[in-house]
This record gives C-alpha cells, structure tokens and sequence, in this order.
C-alpha cells in the first residue's frame, strides 16, 4: 500500500502520515512510497496506542477537575461534553474569498511600496457645478504596456520599471490584465475603471444565473525550461508524438489535450519553455488548477524553470515537480531537489509540501506515479465548477486554417456550451458551428474544465480574452458593436506619451532610428509572443514598432501597409499570396517568411546591427502537372507529368502542391524522357519524374523545382 492511500484509508492526510513515519524512523521518499505489512501495522499500532493514552488523559482531567469543584457541584458542560461522534456533522472552517484576498494583498503591497501617504484635502463643492471625476482611465480587459503608459501619459520604460519592482516582468506590447493594470494604475495616480461593455455581469441576463456545481477535470499546465522534455512527457502519457512535428524540436505555441487515467478525466496544457514565450506561459497558469514543474535530472533548475516558479506561485497554483531524464547517466535528482529547496519548493523528502515525482518521459518509468499524484491532488483540491448557465471560459489558441476559417481553442471554465449558442470574446463575436477535441473529433457539448476547438467567429480573437455565451445573436452583435466604439473612442483620446519633444532630447544623444515591422503568423499567441521578443530587442539607437500584427497569410494590404510605412513585411509559419509578392516587387517592399521563432530574433537582431549573412531565397526553376503514376520495378513510383513552364532539372528540390498546399517537399531522384535518363526536360514536353517516395501522390497534383539562391541582404 502507498503512503496517500493508507492515509486516505485512516482519514489522515498524507503530510500528517509522513511526520508519523518520520517519528517510527520509517523512511519514505513521498506520499508514492510504498509501504510493507509491517509498517503498516506499526503505523496503525502506533495510532491505536496514541488513541488510547489521549482518552486516558482525558478522563483523569476530568477526575481530576471534579475533586477540584467543592460542594459536589457539576463540572462546567464543556468538560463533561461527550467526544465528537462520527455521526454528527463537523465544524467547517470558513473559507475565505480568494478573490478578496488577492485584492487586499495587492493593497498592501501598493502601500508598503508607496509608504504612508498625507491625507488630501477635500475640494469644496461650489452648488450648482458638478465634481468632474479626474484621473480616472476606462481600459478593457486586457491592453498592451505601450497603451497603458499612453493613457497615463508616461513613457513605456516607467511602467516596465513599475511591473518590475512589484515582481512582474513584462516587454512593450506585452498585454496586461486588469488588476496589474488597477494596480499599476495605482502607482502612477490614476484609478482604472473596466469599461461596462465588459463587464461580464452586464452580460449575463437574469435566469440565466449558475447552478449544479459539480467535480470537473482538473486543468494541468506543464511548464519548465526548454528541452527540459515537456512536450515529450505529454507524447509519452498521450502516446503521441508531437515533438517530431515541432520545426526545431521546440513548441512555439500552447497545446491542450485530454487524457483519461484511472477512471478521471486530466486536461493538459502544453506551453512552450522558449524565452520568448514568457507571455504564453503566463497565460497557461491564469487558467491552470495544477502546475506541472519539468525539471531535466541532467541540467537541473534553469532561467524558464525560475520564471515558471514565479509565474505559479503568483497565481497561487499548487505545484507537483516532475524530474525527467533519470535515465541519462549524469541525471542527479538530489541535486535538483535541493535547488530547487533553494527557490522555496521544498519536497516532501525534505519535510515539504511539493511533491516530486522522479520519472523518464523517453521511456515511460514514472509516468504513472506522475498521473497518480495529479489526481490525488486534484482531490485534495475538491475542484468544482457549475455546470448549468451559459458557458464561460478563457481563449488559448486562435488561428486561420484554408477550408475551415478560424479556429479558436478555449478552455471551459463554467457553464455547458452547445452548438449552436451565440457568444461573444473581447470585440469579437459569432455562433458555435462546430466543436472538436484535439484529434478534430466532432463533440455535441463542452463542459467546465475541457479544452474545445470552436469554429464560428466572426474574426480571430485576441489570445487570453474571456469567451461568454450570451443569449441571442442580436445582444453578441450588440456588445460587440459597443465594445468596437468604446474602443475607437478610447484610442482617439490616447495621447503620444514619445511624443515629438522626447524624440528630440533622444535626437540630442545620437541618431534614433526605427525599424517598422508588419507581422502576420498562424496562431495569435505565437504572434503575440514573437511581437513581445522582438519589441525587446530595442536599442538607444534603433527602435524596434510593430505597427500592425494579424493572422493568416500576408495579403495585398499588407503589403500596401508596410509600403506606406516604409516597414518591412515579416510572416510567421505563413506564406505570402501571390498578389502579394507581385505587388511587394512594384512597391519596394521586402517580404521574410520563417518558420522557427528564434530563426527571426536573430534575423532581425542581425538586421538591426548589420551583421546580415548572405539571404536565401528559393528561386523556381520549373513547374510540371502530374497526369499519371507508373510503378517500375527498382524505381518504384514514377510520376508522369506535363512540364507546364521552365524546366524540371534531375537533383533538383522540389514541393508538391496539392489545392495550393504544400503536402510534401523532396528532390528529384530520377528523370526520363520516354525510356532514356536525361539532366533535364524543357517546359512544353513530357517526362518522367521519380520523387524517391509515393506518399499518396495522385493525379493532378503540382511539382515545384526550385533551387536556393544566396543573396547578400539589404534593409
């Protein structure tokens, strides 16, 4: 028997029995230890006999009171009163509003930071003239540090600087939330006040309250440093493998997944351990009820193992440690354990409360125990949420897909949603039309605690906004309109905050220049990231604006855009139309496309210093329709084809197209002109093309052969 089990059998908590142990010199590494017969019985025996000594105790204070009362007179009824009885109902601890006790924690620490302040003295009412409400900001749910420093009318660096001394550490379009921006506020002088478009009780109309609270899955972030092995923990319990689809071996986006164990349903969310994700991973844990901390046995406690710490203890989410790669031969969990005691995550080997579990995500010792502790915590927790009401939750993913629009992954936090049901995310709104799990399998109802994909928006929302289902398509197009205007009006009335005045004191201590970047990618919160890491690349000489981001493929705008702005176009795991790069060619304006995320940081960082290495573009050589398949003994697949224009040459790189989608990319491996080999087929003839693999080629598919050309880079 394990240690939480024969603790859950004798109605103790699993601490309480590790201190019992500890004192019967019994040793155990945690709650997931096992525990023989004979320890068992001592532990029982030992509870047994300190039963027994307490009610013996108890019964000579008693005598021992009655010989002390004179006159034969009863003892007072609270020492005669019986010892409580399992029957009767126990007394409850009252639990505090965490709510309110996040608010009264961020007042204390904004007055122990700002001191004790003179008492300000009341302006005398004139009658008849109203009191104008002063510095007061009316600010969304969620805005960038730039806006907030505009509405304030500061520079950016003063409220970065602000974040950084109250334990945040944010980048210039990093977006914020509104108690950091309440709180902020605060320290500047101003009161922030959320807009009433979005307040969520506004929305949610009369008998339309929450009810049925029942227990839901517990949503589990894994978090930690790079290469630590977290998206390799997930594929190891999914059974999956999702790194070997991640360009560069790194996730550069938030992942959810469900995962049955044991009968309960466990939702994971998979964020990133890249620098520049800290954004990303902030968000994971705002939604989060158990943080996974993935900690590599090899390298131990890391800089995003550090910033993963601090993101959950400022969210007051319990955390379990997970040691991975004990199979490498200098994995040394003790060293890690005691780094991390360093950071206050004492585990329970060492008297804490953290519990560690020691596992291999390569091959698949631990995983168990891992899954076992999760759901006992997660027990511990008594997670609930209602049920009945409309749907509430959290956006995680937003992205554009050809043929499908725009997907949008949310976490359900309370309430059922149904197709079919109008909602509203930020200035965003729509109609569920689909939903689908993370294998795209179709699900008629999402409730509280599982991730859903949503097909029915209107347009992309922003990643962290709160997702509401609303009564009717005419109140989601309402507040959408009314949050769209708020919007407009509070942009109007924003303020230059590097204004032309500050521009020429910068001007005074050398030459300002600015790189201007128009940013499309595939997902919002990769985006979001990738504009947070960029923007920090800024220095005293040159600045780095993101004048517009967006999702799905670069467009003709776009382009228009950045030709007006003199910016440069960049697109992330997207590719630019074909209008697109016409227009781009007439307007001057360069067009880089990436596929890593660190691949553009440094591009740009090269960029910005000069350093640029030589630029490698694919250059198209030849085009050729495939008309029919042949298989040919040695050969294997041959693909009969029509040179459509220029030329198809014999080694050369190739993609094929499908419905203008790349499905595949390899080089020509074979080339024939009716049964000779040839170097090369001319457009206008036919030929035959061996790609070296099928994989599903069919007629009508597209082959491109282009080869790399390098160019030195200018900006």
């Amino acid at each position: 028997m394990r240690v939480y089990e024969l603790a859950k059998h004798i109605s103790l908590t699993s601490k309480a029995l590790l201190n019992i142990l500890k004192k019967l010199n019994i040793k155990v590494k945690s709650h997931m230890s096992a525990l023989s017969t004979e320890d068992i019985q001592r532990v029982t025996s030992y509870i047994e006999k300190q039963k027994e000594e307490t009610r013996k105790s108890e019964i000579k204070r008693k005598e021992i009171h009655r010989q002390k009362i004179k006159g034969g007179a009863k003892p007072p009824a609270h020492i005669l009163k019986p010892p409580h009885k399992k029957g009767k109902e126990k007394f409850k601890r009252p639990v505090a509003n965490p709510v309110e006790v996040k608010k009264k924690l961020k007042q204390t620490l904004a007055r122990i930071e700002k001191g004790v302040k003179k008492s300000k003295k009341k302006k005398r009412k004139i009658p008849g003239i109203e009191e104008k409400e002063e510095n007061i900001i009316n600010v969304q749910e969620f805005i960038p540090v730039t806006e907030l420093a505009k509405m304030l009318n500061i520079h950016p660096n003063n409220v970065i600087l602000k974040c950084l001394e109250i334990g945040f550490s944010v980048t210039l379009n990093q977006r914020l939330d509104f108690d950091t921006i309440s709180l902020i506020a605060e320290e500047f002088g101003y009161k922030a006040r959320l807009m009433k478009e979005y307040e969520v009780e506004n929305i949610i109309t009369k008998g339309e309250e929450y009810s049925e609270y029942k227990e839901k899955p517990p949503i589990v972030t894994v978090m930690g440093h790079v290469d630590h092995g977290k998206t390799t923990l997930l594929d190891r319990i999914r059974e999956t493998n999702v790194v070997a689809t991640e360009k560069g071996g790194i996730t550069e986006k938030i992942g959810a997944y469900r995962v049955e164990f044991n009968n309960k349903i466990i939702t994971f969310i998979d964020t990133p351990g890249h620098k520049a994700f800290t954004a990303m991973r902030a968000r994971g844990v705002k939604v989060t009820d158990i943080v996974i901390l993935v900690v590599a046995a090899n390298d131990g406690v890391m800089p995003q193992t550090v910033e993963a710490i601090d993101h959950a203890h400022a969210g007051g989410t319990p955390i379990i440690v997970a040691i991975n790669k004990i199979d490498l031969p200098d994995a040394n969990a003790e060293k890690v354990k005691r780094q991390l005691a360093n950071k206050d995550l004492l585990v329970q080997e060492y008297g804490g409360d953290i519990i560690a579990v020691e596992l291999s995500a390569r091959t698949g010792e631990g995983i168990d125990e891992l899954l076992e502790a999760i759901v006992l915590l997660a027990e511990d927790l008594k997670l609930k949420a209602p049920y009945k009401g409309p749907a509430k939750g959290v956006i995680l993913e937003a992205k554009k897909e050809r043929g499908r629009g725009n997907i949008v992954t949310v976490i359900i936090q309370r309430g059922t949603l149904n197709i079919g049901d109008p909602f509203i995310a930020g200035r965003v709104f729509g109609k569920v039309k689909a939903l689908f799990d993370e294998w795209r399998n179709r699900l008629n109802v999402a409730t509280p605690g599982i991730a859903v994909q949503i097909l029915g928006f209107n347009k992309p929302p922003n990643v962290g906004d709160t997702f509401i289902v609303v009564k009717d398509d005419r109140k989601a197009r309402e507040i959408s309109k009314k949050r769209e205007i708020a919007a407009r009006s509070q942009e109007q009335k924003k303020g230059a905050a590097f204004g032309l005045k500050e521009f020429q004191e910068e001007m005074k201590k050398g030459e300002v220049k600015e790189l201007k970047i128009v940013m499309k990618g595939d997902d919002a919160g990769a985006v979001e990231a990738l504009a947070d890491v960029l923007s920090g690349l800024s220095t005293d000489e040159v600045i780095v604006n993101i004048i517009h981001k967006g999702i799905g493929d670069i467009t003709e705008n776009d382009v228009l855009l950045a030709s007006a702005s003199k910016a440069i176009s960049v697109g992330y795991k997207v590719r630019a139309e074909q209008r697109a790069r016409e227009i781009s060619k007439v307007e001057g304006v360069e067009i880089r496309l990436y596929n890593i995320i660190y691949e553009a940081t440094d591009d740009i960082r090269l960029a910005m210093t000069g350093l640029l290495e030589p630029e490698r573009e694919e250059v198209e050589i030849g085009k050729a329709v495939v008309r029919a398949l042949f298989k040919l003994p040695k050969l294997g697949f041959i693909a009969g084809s029509y040179v459509e224009a220029g030329k198809m040459i014999r080694g050369a790189k190739t993609k094929v197209l499908r419905n203008d989608e790349v499905i595949f990319e390899t080089e020509i491996t074979s080339l024939k002109r009716f049964k000779e080999d040839v170097k090369e087929v001319e457009a206008g003839f036919e030929c035959g093309i061996g790609l070296g693999v099928s994989k599903n080629l069919k007629e009508g598919d597209v082959i491109i052969a282009y080869e790399i050309v390098e160019r030195e880079r200018t900006l």
